[in-house]
């Protein structure tokens, strides 16, 4: 696979920064579940709604997730598919078993 230009390079880099506050993180995946307010995901991450609206605001910038206003709350889930399967992907490598033995080489 050829390189990337360098513009979507930067992109990935700092999507990966941002992904890189274990908080921040954990808003995310409670975002994959689907539409969900910013007081529940304060509930599910432990975070105080300030700090998870801070996140939000970082993670909307960066298009990872969207928002939906319903009356007086927004809902909040992944921009896209992408997003998603990405994070299932990284989670899926995280929890596979490592055999504890030497790496292979490149």
């Amino acid at each position: 696979m050829p390189l990337p230009e360098e513009n979507y390079i930067t992109v990935i880099a700092e999507t990966y920064r941002l992904l890189g506050d274990p908080t921040r993180l954990k808003v995310l995946l409670t975002c994959l579940e689907g539409p969900i307010a910013v007081g529940d995901i304060a509930k599910a991450t432990g975070a105080s709604q300030s700090l998870v609206s801070h996140h939000l605001r970082l993670l909307r910038a960066a298009r990872l997730v969207r928002g939906t206003r319903r009356n007086k709350q927004v809902f909040y889930e992944a921009a896209d598919d992408h997003i998603a399967n990405m994070l299932t992907d990284m989670l899926d490598h995280a929890m596979e078993e490592h055999d504890g033995g030497e790496d292979d080489e490149a």
